[in-house]
């Protein structure tokens, strides 16, 4: 797919994923409306600490996809759309199920009911591994059950039951990713990976939920490139899953970051807020990204520890954005 001009539009784009999607899309020519919510401060989010000067060379809205005339105004003119804007914390959404609920699937059936109207060749909707549950096997391929354990899990599942039936009913051009655990730089400190590394770097104690379950993460650097593969995808209607294929315990992300830091002298304090309530927890998440990398070719490029390192440098660079001293939802 030659992606010089060609007419983008992504949702959630001042987010974590979002914010390096977009950059990907402006180095590789693409016109970019990018989604950003609104705000009183009038921040774009990540995208003002863009690596690249990307600012200038797309054009930002701020809106609500709770609202569907943001949508109604935005594609237009589009010809692929990536979906990622979310309420994206499991914790917040055992506090407010109605918040991340109202966003994620309400949010995204305005987004599908403008679709049916705008002459797109694709829609990206990013889901989440979550949906799956509890691993009936492993690796886990697109084909397994779909049991959601917290609301924000079920979010996304009714998001995805929500998109299949516009595929079918009216011929939107869906495709679904559903997302493994990302890490990488800009992620906040509600995802486990920078919780843990911003206490590294700020004291000598490590408060923790759980210890055993086990994530298979993707450096969001390899998490675009994915989208990008997955959008040069001519086919639509698929469900892709985004992951390393390998599984990794919280313990073990405690101990390659203490290799990377150099810090052996740690305290580690089970802190039962950060522990799932009833039996709401997910052991393990692996994925099997045959189907992607069949299709596509992708597969990921950066190994964990690779992912670790520049997450922690730039982190480090940044530790005075971060609130270690409390458990972000």
């Amino acid at each position: 797919m030659n992606w010089k001009a060609k007419k983008v539009f992504v949702t959630g784009a001042g987010g974590f994923i979002g914010s390096h999607l977009c950059e990907k899309l402006v180095v590789m020519g693409a016109d970019v409306t990018a989604l950003v919510r609104y705000n009183s401060k009038g921040s774009y989010g990540f995208l003002d600490d863009a690596a690249v000067d990307i600012r200038s060379n797309i054009r930002i809205v701020l809106g609500d996809i709770r609202d569907e005339s943001t949508f109604r105004l935005c594609l237009k003119d589009r010809e692929i759309v990536f979906h990622l804007a979310a309420v994206p914390g499991i914790p917040y959404s055992f506090v407010h199920p109605r918040d991340v609920f109202e966003t994620n699937a309400l949010g995204s059936l305005h987004l599908l009911n403008a679709a049916r109207d705008a002459e797109l060749g694709k829609v990206i909707l990013a889901s989440s591994a979550e949906t799956y549950g509890d691993a009936k096997y492993t690796p886990i391929d697109e084909q397994h059950p779909q049991i959601p354990k917290s609301p924000y899990a079920a979010s996304k599942a009714a998001m995805e039951k929500l998109a299949w039936s516009f595929f079918y009913s009216y011929g939107v051009p869906v495709t679904i990713v559903r997302l493994f655990n990302n890490y990488g730089p800009r992620q906040s400190a509600r995802a486990v990976t920078p919780t843990i590394i911003t206490q590294f770097l700020s004291g000598n104690e490590i408060r923790i939920g759980s210890l055993h379950p086990r994530r298979d993460f993707t450096l969001v650097l390899d998490t675009v490139e994915a989208f990008v593969k997955v959008a040069e995808y001519p086919e639509n209607g698929e469900v892709f899953n985004i992951g390393s294929g390998i599984s990794i315990s919280v313990k073990e992300i405690i101990e390659i970051i203490s290799k990377i830091t150099d810090k052996k002298d740690i305290k580690l304090i089970t802190d039962e807020a950060r522990i799932r309530p009833g039996h709401s927890e997910v052991q393990t998440l692996m994925a099997d990204y045959t189907h992607l990398k069949d299709k596509t070719g992708w597969q990921p490029r950066f190994s964990y520890e690779e992912g670790l390192r520049l997450t922690v440098d730039w982190i480090a660079e940044r530790l005075d954005a971060y609130k270690p001293e409390i458990y972000n939802i």
